[in-house]
């Protein structure tokens, strides 16, 4: 486990591909269990210890995931997440790059349960909900784009279906129509950085998360 930050309020780790954030019918160890055993022998904490989960994370996606250390800081950032105060940024790897260099995205997604997939539409539809993200091109090599993404809202596989909606599947991403799956089964979309005044301090914090040490994240870190 890769702690990024960490304060009387915040922790914050790099997850990886593999870590689910929080439990699922996998039955699969979450990260936040991870986070609250470090936190019960760091602190030689008796009893049950407190960590919120702050954001979530699609399993196969790494990079930077928020956990509050009090109820406080908790509700204090859930709060601030409803608000749009804190700015997420991703890194994703295109197989195809879209259209425009930059650009910004507005479609309405409507998420199929059953698929545990969304839809994306120009148009509202019913159960529809707005997503809008901002975009810039930062990186090329012969085969892949790398593009830099600005979330303005939190909506279900929101950067994977409308970078796909644009043409732009993320690398590894099957179930929006790359043509094949990563070594590791992740995809190679990756939160790279937070930033947020802190709830408590009320001095601004940027947290960045190193990128994956496979081949093609290092060919573009040294771009």
């Amino acid at each position: 486990m890769e702690i990024l930050y960490e304060d009387n309020h915040i922790i914050a780790i790099n997850k990886s591909s593999s870590d689910i954030v929080q439990g699922d019918k996998t039955g699969d160890k979450p990260l936040v269990d991870t986070v609250r055993e470090y936190l019960k022998e760091r602190y030689s904490k008796s009893g049950n210890v407190f960590c919120g989960v702050v954001h979530r994370l699609d399993r196969p996606v790494s990079g930077v995931v928020l956990f509050a250390k009090t109820s406080k800081a908790l509700a204090r950032l859930n709060e601030m997440l409803r608000g749009h105060e804190i700015k997420k940024k991703y890194w994703a790897i295109v197989v195809k790059p879209p259209q425009e260099q930059e650009a910004t995205l507005k479609h309405y997604l409507v998420r199929n349960e059953k698929q545990n997939k969304s839809y994306a539409y120009t148009t509202e539809k019913k159960d529809s909900k707005l997503a809008v993200l901002h975009y810039v091109t930062i990186g090329k090599s012969e085969r892949y784009t790398l593009l830099e993404v600005d979330l303005h809202t939190g909506r279900h596989h929101q950067i994977r279906c409308q970078l796909a909606a644009v043409g732009a599947v993320i690398k590894g991403d099957l179930k929006y129509g790359a043509p094949r799956s990563n070594p590791d089964g992740g995809i190679s979309l990756h939160a790279r950085s937070v930033e947020f005044v802190h709830p408590v301090r009320k001095e601004l914090v940027v947290i960045t998360a190193p990128l994956p040490t496979d081949k093609l994240w290092t060919a573009f870190d040294k771009q």
